[in-house]
């Protein structure tokens, strides 16, 4: 029956693209599937994207699965609100418990779901209003004739207008059910300079995270090439099962990431010799990283080599299949860039309806202005690693940044009880930031520090 359904609507998009005269219901543009054929691009790039995944992802359904059980219910709807809203406000489910029966095409942030925006009510936990008038809204003032359905601008689909960031927000920042602000990606973009509605500076959240390239919003005789937004919307969580274009997400990822964060090396004699690693997040309009910043796993790896090839000194290399705070006591140098969470008892906390508090002090602060006159303007950190003793047998020095989208400790609880297969353990990446790759040695060093 399903392939029938998606037989239908696919017959029904292939004839109405181009033909203004053969619109599709709003019932069969809820379905990506109806925009295949006229935007083929958009859809092959969303298909792959984290939008595309949420209502699939395993480490969702089994925190989801995992959080019912801890709440007895109290949970409700808070995760699909976001993960599955159109299941949800079509009354598909209620509580996420029962994706396993819901079509693929209620599952995930869909085409649909965006281009219906019509308000938006609060900056937190999905907010968002949607039309129910059938028109799928754009961010092209003259949308050309000729599509298969009813098409209209909107500033709220609009990566160059502002107000566009407020869409993004409604998910993107959370308030848990314990009244945390945990996740404040949306927040942080507001203080810093990128939000500043002055043009010259302002840059929405589209705009980083949607590149642009010239192309055709639909593939329709008679429509003129214009400038597309990519659909990837990468950032730093990726597919954990088979899921299409896995590469090219992987690939969009590194290529975001690579000018978040300014790096600078230095090696110098001071207090008995010391190495001096700096990041400047100059990149990213919201702190580094974000998002579920208690869930990202990031830290320095810095080493430091004899002229022979030996170690002298290391911090941050000894994290295969551990996280970094279970490696604090072997490596007491460890930076470590992500949120510390803790239950009401004060132990750490591995599941978010259980934090009652958020230490965010690892975090690399955005630009909030560019008076450099403002204490505000600088924001770079130097960690400083101590190596007595050492600096004359130094010879070689290498930094960089890795990060993991979850922690193994929310892994593994969640295989414990059983909510998650173990194989997701080993589909957990570490991504290395190219861009803060540095190597200092005593032939390229100038004035004791090297940077891009």
């Amino acid at each position: 029956m399903r392939r029938l359904a998606v037989a239908v609507v696919l017959v029904v998009a292939a004839a109405a693209c181009g033909d203004d005269t053969q619109l599709l219901t709003p019932e069969e543009l809820r379905d990506p599937e109806a925009c295949k054929d006229c935007h083929p691009d958009h859809y092959r790039e969303w298909s792959g994207s984290m939008h595309a995944y949420a209502g699939e992802d395993p480490v969702f359904r089994a925190m989801n699965r995992r959080g019912q059980e801890d709440t007895n219910g109290l949970l409700g709807d808070f995760c699909v609100r976001c993960h599955a809203p159109v299941a949800l406000r079509l009354g598909l489910t209620t509580d996420g418990q029962n994706l396993d029966d819901v079509a693929g095409w209620a599952k995930g942030v869909t085409c649909f779901y965006c281009h219906s925006v019509d308000a938006v009510d609060g900056d937190h936990n999905n907010q968002l209003r949607l039309a129910a008038d059938g028109v799928i809204r754009g961010g092209i003032r003259d949308p050309a004739a000729g599509a298969g359905h009813r098409s209209a601008y909107s500033p709220l689909v609009d990566a160059d207008a502002q107000e566009s960031s407020s869409v993004c927000g409604g998910c993107h920042d959370l308030v848990t059910p314990t009244d945390v602000h945990l996740e404040r990606t949306f927040a942080e973009w507001k203080t810093t300079i990128f939000a500043d509605p002055e043009p010259r500076q302002h840059l929405s959240c589209g705009q980083c995270h949607m590149f642009t390239r010239p192309g055709v919003i639909a593939d329709v005789p008679g429509v003129p090439l214009r400038t597309r937004r990519e659909h990837t919307f990468a950032g730093i969580d990726v597919a954990l099962t088979p899921w299409p274009e896995m590469e090219a997400q992987r690939t969009a990822i590194a290529r975001d990431l690579m000018a978040t964060l300014l790096p600078k090396l230095c090696v110098t004699p001071v207090d008995g010799g010391q190495i001096e690693y700096t990041l400047d997040n100059v990149g990213a309009g919201h702190m580094w990283p974000s998002g579920a910043s208690q869930d990202r796993r990031a830290w320095a790896e810095v080493i430091a080599y004899d002229a022979a090839g030996e170690i002298l000194f290391e911090s941050g290399t000894k994290l295969d299949g551990k996280d970094p705070e279970d490696a604090i006591a072997d490596d007491p140098n460890l930076w470590r860039l992500y949120d510390d969470v803790f239950d009401k008892d004060g132990n750490r906390a591995h599941f978010f309806w259980e934090v009652a508090r958020v230490e965010s002090l690892n975090l690399l602060k955005p630009q909030v202005t560019t008076d450099p006159s403002d204490p505000a303007f600088y924001h770079a950190v130097t960690r400083v690693y101590p190596v007595l003793g050492q600096v004359p047998n130094i010879a070689r020095v290498t930094a960089r940044v890795r990060i993991r989208p979850l922690p193994y400790g929310l892994i593994d609880a969640l295989i414990a009880s059983g909510d998650l297969t173990a194989s997701v353990r080993d589909a957990v990446p570490t991504i290395e930031l190219d861009g803060t790759k540095l190597e200092w040695t005593l032939e390229t060093q100038e004035n004791g520090c090297v940077a891009p």
